[in-house]
């Protein structure tokens, strides 16, 4: 079992920073590939980042590439996501969740084993 609690949410304008953190609870934190999601009203959760056990692998959408960065801490059992330039269309919620699993579902929510709650992130014009 995994607990995941998201941080660092918040209202910034366009070009703006911000910076999500998410604290896992639980054994085995390093045995899960760990991903951010988002979900903007009336519409479907998509897929944001994901780095693998180790750190050492990273793999981004397209929309964000470029302005995001995701990384881990296996010491401190956390996840962040650096998000800079941040734009309007990025106003979602955002979810971190880990997923034991082949690689090449990282990118489906389906294929994830626990979720967060999610913290909001609002991007003004």
């Amino acid at each position: 079992q995994v607990q995941l609690v998201e941080s660092g949410g918040g209202l910034v304008q366009a070009g703006g920073s911000l910076r999500l953190s998410c604290a896992a609870s639980g054994r085995r934190f390093s045995s899960y590939a760990m991903g951010w999601f988002r979900q903007a009203p009336g519409k479907e959760r998509e897929f944001v980042a994901v780095i693998s056990m180790s750190g050492g692998s990273t793999s981004y959408a397209d929309s964000v590439k470029g302005r995001f960065t995701i990384s881990r801490d296996n010491v401190k059992n956390t996840v962040y996501l650096q998000m800079n330039s941040l734009k309007p269309e990025d106003t979602a919620v955002y979810y971190c969740a880990a997923v034991q699993g082949p690689q090449r579902l990282w990118g489906t929510a389906n294929a994830y084993n626990y979720w967060g709650q999610g913290t909001q992130v609002t991007v003004s014009s």
